[in-house]
């Protein structure tokens, strides 16, 4: 009976929340949006050097581990 509760407290402890969805879906459509922008026309622009690169990085480093290590609803 023991090991069913603990069974139970580790699943419990995996479910995610709305909000986790939601800041994984706004950081999956970030890191569109940096690859959208990276694959314009001149290449050498800003938004294709500096600005797509700046998006990726907050998407990757920033906005889905946000998503993952928050605490859910």
């Amino acid at each position: 009976m023991a090991k069913a509760k603990q069974q139970t407290k580790k699943v419990e402890a995996l479910i995610i929340g709305k909000k986790n969805i939601y800041l994984f879906l706004i950081g999956l459509a970030t890191i569109a949006l940096g690859f959208i922008l990276m694959a314009q026309p001149p290449v050498y622009g800003f938004l294709t050097r500096t600005l797509a690169p700046i998006i990726l990085v907050i998407a990757y480093l920033i906005i889905i581990p946000i998503a993952i290590m928050i605490k859910g609803d």
